[in-house]
This record gives C-alpha cells, sequence and structure tokens, in this order.
C-alpha cells in the first residue's frame, strides 16, 4: 500500500456518531491463511475471509449447511462477514478506514471510497490475471470495461443481465387491430397510433393510447438508441468523445418523440407522472406499450391474469426495433457491484492467485448450484425430470439457503437449476440473450470524472429538462441548442475536455 493506515483514513470523511454506533459492531477480519500450494489441494489451512452485503438480520452461521458444502466444494475454510444491505456503505467506509481488510470485499459500483483506495494503491489490478483461469477469463469484455476504474480491472465483477431493456406490449390488443410484431421504428409508431386510435380493446370507446411514460428518463434514453444514438458518449469523425445530445441522431430522435406526444400516442402528463404509477395505466387497459426492462412483461401479465383470468396470453415482449442504422439497444451496465482483493490481507502475488483461483471455482456449476439451489435432498429435489423446492413452506429452510449468491460473479453465466418458467418468462430470457448481440457500449463508462463529481447532476438537469421542453414543444430547435450552449458554459467544456483526457489515456 503506497500510503500508511492514518493517510488512508483521512481520504475517507465518516459521520461521527454512525462511526460509534458501527464500531461496536465491527468485526475484525483476519488475514488470508492459504498457504496449501493449489485450491484444489488444500486443506482447512486454506482460509479466505469475505465481506459481503446481506439482506437478512439473521445471515448464515458457520455451521450452515451450505457453506459447510461450499468449503468442502472449494478445499477452503470461508469466513463470511455480513453487513446489512442497509447500512453497508458506512460499514465499507468503516472497514477500509480500519485497515483491517478482509481477503475478498463486495465493492457497490463506482464507490467513491474505493476509487479513492485504488488510487492510493490499496487493492490489486486484476486484469492480467484473469486470463490464467477457466471461468474468469471468458468475462464479458463489455462489462469488465463498465466496472473497471479507468479501464483497469480491480475487481471481479458480479454479473446482471446486460441486455435487460426491452418493449413490453399487449400482444391481444396488437392482433385486435391487425398488425404484427413491429420490427422497424415506423412498425413501433403504427402500433402506438393503432392502440390510439383503433379501439383495441373493443369496448367501442376512446379511452386507450399507445405508450405509458413517467418522468423517469429511462424510456427516452432507451429508444434514442435505435435511432443510432450513442450510450452518453460516442466518438466523433476525429475519434474524440462527444455527447450524445450533441449528434445528429439525437436530434432525430427527439423530433420522433415529439412527433408521439403531439399526436398523442403517449399520456400527456409523462413529465409529471409518478415512475411507483407508471404500470398502472397498462394493467387498466388504458396504455398498450411500456419500453424499460424486459421483467414488466411476466408480472404484467400475472397481476393481469390474476385481475381477469379469462384473458389470453395479454402480453408479448421484444428487445428493440430497427433503426437507420440496424438493431441497437441499451445496455444495463451488467453488473451489481466487484469483489475486490485489498493488498493488505492478500500481500503476495502466490496468495492472489489462490483467492482467484477460489472465487474461479466459485462460478463452477456445482458451486453455483449450492449457492443458489441449496444442497439436493435438503433443499431441492429432481423428481421426473423436474425441480422441486423443498425450501415453499418451510422459513428455516429458506433461511438456510439465502445470501450465498451475495459473493456469486456468474462468470461466464449462470449455471445453477431454474424451475420451469411460463413461456413468457423464457421469452424474455430470450431476449434478455438476443440483446447483448445489439446493445451499444458507453466508451467512457470506466472513465472518472472530477467535473462530473462536482456538476453533473446539474448538467444532466439541463439537458432532461431541454428535452421534456422539446417534446411538449415549449422549445424549438434553436431552444434546444440554447441548452447545449449552456452546458456547455456550465462545466460542460471542461467536462468533454477531461474526459477526451482520460480516454486517450487508456487507450494508451
Amino acid at each position: 500500500m503506497r500510503k500508511d493506515k492514518k493517510e488512508l483514513s483521512k481520504k475517507i470523511v465518516l459521520p461521527f456518531l454512525s462511526t460509534m454506533l458501527l464500531t461496536s459492531s465491527l468485526v475484525a477480519c483476519s488475514n488470508s491463511k492459504t498457504t496449501s500450494s493449489d485450491t484444489d489441494k488444500g486443506g482447512s489451512d486454506n482460509t479466505i475471509t469475505i465481506m459481503t452485503t446481506t439482506f437478512q438480520p439473521d445471515p448464515p452461521g458457520d455451521d450452515n449447511p451450505i457453506l459447510k458444502a461450499l468449503e468442502e466444494y472449494t478445499k477452503t475454510d470461508i469466513k463470511i462477514n455480513w453487513a446489512l444491505n442497509a447500512s453497508y456503505q458506512e460499514k465499507l467506509n468503516i472497514t477500509l478506514a480500519s485497515g483491517e481488510l478482509p481477503d475478498i470485499m463486495m465493492i457497490p459500483s463506482k464507490d467513491p471510497s474505493f476509487i479513492s483506495a485504488v488510487k492510493d494503491g490499496a487493492f490489486w489490478e486484476l486484469g492480467p490475471y484473469l486470463k490464467d483461469y477457466p471461468n474468469l477469463s471468458q468475462a464479458n469484455e463489455m462489462i469488465l470495461n463498465n466496472s473497471s476504474i479507468g479501464g483497469k480491472i480491480h475487481g471481479i465483477y458480479r454479473s446482471r443481465p446486460l441486455g435487460r431493456h426491452g418493449i413490453t406490449f399487449r400482444k391481444d390488443w396488437l392482433q385486435n387491430v391487425g398488425l404484427q410484431t413491429p420490427k422497424t421504428i415506423d412498425d413501433f409508431y403504427n402500433m402506438l397510433k393503432a392502440f390510439s386510435e383503433k379501439d383495441p380493446d373493443g369496448n367501442g370507446k376512446d379511452d386507450t393510447y399507445g405508450m405509458v411514460i413517467s418522468k423517469y428518463t429511462g424510456p427516452w434514453d432507451i429508444m434514442q438508441t435505435w435511432f443510432g444514438v450513442p450510450n452518453k458518449w460516442g466518438e466523433d469523425a476525429d475519434g474524440n468523445l462527444q455527447p450524445d445530445f450533441m449528434t445528429e441522431e439525437y436530434f432525430n430522435a427527439l423530433e420522433f418523440f415529439k412527433k408521439l406526444y403531439d399526436e398523442g400516442l403517449i399520456n400527456e402528463d409523462f413529465a409529471v407522472m409518478d415512475p411507483q404509477k407508471w404500470v398502472d395505466p397498462l394493467l387498466n387497459g388504458q396504455a398498450g406499450v411500456i419500453v424499460d426492462v424486459v421483467d414488466h412483461a411476466h408480472r404484467a401479465e400475472e397481476d393481469m391474469l390474476a385481475a381477469n383470468p379469462d384473458l389470453k396470453e395479454p402480453i408479448d415482449v421484444i428487445g428493440a426495433v430497427e433503426g437507420p442504422t440496424g438493431l441497437h439497444n441499451l445496455p444495463t451496465s451488467g453488473y451489481a457491484g466487484i469483489l475486490a482483493i485489498p493488498k493488505s490481507s492478500v500481500k503476495t502475488e502466490e496468495e492472489l492467485k489462490k483467492v482467484l483461483g477460489f472465487i474461479d471455482k466459485l462460478n463452477d456449476e456445482e458451486a453455483q448450484k449450492l449457492a443458489n439451489n441449496g444442497i439436493e435432498g435438503r433443499h431441492y429435489e429432481i423428481k421426473d425430470g423436474k425441480f422441486v423446492d423443498l425450501k415453499e413452506g418451510n422459513e428455516a429452510l429458506v433461511n438456510e439457503g439465502t445470501g450465498f449468491n451475495q459473493f456469486q460473479p456468474y462468470i461466464p453465466e449462470e449455471r445453477f437449476i431454474k424451475p420451469k418458467q411460463t413461456p413468457l418468462r423464457d421469452k424474455e430470457e430470450q431476449v434478455k440473450k438476443e440483446n447483448e448481440e445489439i446493445v451499444v457500449p458507453n466508451p467512457a463508462e470506466s472513465l472518472v470524472s472530477e467535473v462530473y463529481a462536482q456538476k453533473g447532476q446539474q448538467l444532466d438537469n439541463i439537458i432532461n429538462d431541454a428535452r421534456i421542453k422539446f417534446i411538449v414543444g415549449q422549445i424549438d430547435e434553436a431552444g434546444f441548442k440554447d441548452a447545449i450552449e449552456l452546458w456547455r458554459s456550465t462545466g460542460g467544456d471542461d467536462y468533454i475536455e477531461e474526459i477526451n483526457k482520460l480516454y486517450k489515456e487508456t487507450k494508451k
């Protein structure tokens, strides 16, 4: 570590009261004792300590049978320091400041305290080692970049669906108006038009519209990628990064959004609609489309069938529609936190390789089954080729099997047993997989901007407000360009300069 503990602790400012309250519950994490020559051949002397989050007040203890099974499979004595999710950030800050770190720490995405510690050299850079491990070597390159700091990998990402965004729509309405599943932006527009004007529910009333949107900006961000808009940043003709809203494609998308609003194909009150009530118009038969995560599809259908069992397959889902430059979609970050390895507890490269070997083994099918399904015969069984969950109705067994996914990377993929799903849930999984081929990477995702840390919210508000005002007709193209100039003079030009400097450094 380049800085001593005092210097590191000065960088992490903690509220005094929180420190006093939580220090008493802080369990010191022992240093690594990985003395065996190989994680596959090691015995009880091979100890690894882990700090991660839990969502239950009584997390698994040392005598937990699943933990014991994981220990046997990985040939490792696993010591877990659980911290409640609600207070994890405070616990993390205290632990970082203490200097008494575990071998593996779950770090929330882009945590400022962690980034500061990385700059001080407190954590191992893992990128050069991943190629040596059968599972970790198959990590997704886009997610690796997204979870990196300045292009350098200081943690193993906890994988989440990368291609999770899509279009949820009323399948029965589409059939009623005589249209096919949309494939292009024009098809999408025609679907919204028909849902608004052709009485898709057949009740003889003019009481439906195309798509519901709330003040959450996600749908606009997703739909604009269909037009070829970059994901936040894109390269210009000279190879320099520029913000998405400075591109011609962005303005083409804006004009399309304004057209939807002007023709009444979306709800007039979208700019003030509470996101908590966003799905209500889909469920109650007012709107026919939502653009967001594909998970909306099965949740909406199950709620609708519970209210009206006579409905026949009311919901369908697709990933994206084709625009001028093909099929594109907005990705998620693809991860939820990382597993980082401190240099103060894992002191040598030999110890580092053993810890990475342990993390790699957690991705094996058997380890994933233990962490997610539990022990066969105790927590589940396979009967007539089907998965049967033995935990249902047994709170003790449920608690026994909860939490072990909090240090599971799922690289290169999920390998545990999944119960048989409904056709729509299966379709969602298919869409997520297909989306991975068309998602648009953000080239600046890994870059940590000081300007944005100070002025990011203000800068984002300028553009988001201008986008809404353009859609509802309060400003025209000249007014939007004025907003861009305001963005630039408020710190945007400094932001662009800094991002490009950082981008060029990573390219080296």
